[in-house]
């Protein structure tokens, strides 16, 4: 499985990522909209993770090609998929592009951490607990809350025009990360932006 995930990250979007944009501009006729839909995901994936693995020290990626703990084509590997999904989905009520995007990242992410390929030094991996239960603690929220402003914010964007972008950007970001923290203050006592030390918790399985 890891040497599938370590082809994937470079094949897919090598095909996604100029097969989106040219599906979003057929769907469109507009270079502005067409480029606004498909580059938030890739921009959310570059920020978000890029904060989380080199700053905040939480995910670490281990893979050949890295900048820090972050390999540098992350956001085109999750963008160029995203926005493919999201253009399938296009037309259809907004949750459930959240709900997809949920469960097909959740999944991923539960095969990368198993492969080896993603780390995510969390209050389940501080327990021992497996791959399922690291990945729950934060999916429904960044992906789901993503897919989420995506959806709502494509819609923004048609109605008002690209000039909202970067609005649309910032509570992508902010938002949920915001709700994140907030769950896992309820659940752990403290907000999940911090990786947790080997010595805290940490149970060998």
């Amino acid at each position: 499985m890891r040497k599938a995930l370590s082809i994937y990250q470079y094949a897919a979007p090598a095909l996604l990522a100029p097969l989106s944009l040219w599906l979003w501009f057929r769907e469109y006729r507009d270079w502005r909209l067409a480029l606004a839909a498909w580059l938030l995901p890739i921009v959310w994936a570059y920020v978000v993770p890029a904060v989380g693995t080199n700053v905040l020290q939480v995910w670490e990626f281990d893979v050949r090609l890295k900048l820090g703990r972050f390999r540098p084509h992350h956001g085109f590997v999750f963008g160029s998929a995203t926005a493919t999904i999201a253009w399938a989905l296009h037309g259809f009520p907004w949750p459930l592009l959240a709900l997809v995007l949920f469960a097909i990242n959740y999944a991923y992410d539960v095969v990368a951490l198993r492969s080896g390929i993603l780390h995510v030094y969390n209050q389940p991996w501080a327990e021992g607990r497996g791959a399922t239960s690291i990945a729950a603690d934060y999916a429904p929220w960044f992906f789901g809350g993503f897919g989420a402003i995506y959806a709502l914010g494509v819609g923004v964007m048609e109605r008002f025009g690209t000039e909202w972008f970067f609005a649309v950007l910032a509570a992508s970001l902010v938002l949920p990360t915001a709700v994140y923290a907030l769950a896992s203050k309820v659940r752990h006592g403290h907000w999940g932006i911090r990786r947790i030390a080997n010595t805290e918790l940490r149970i060998e399985n």
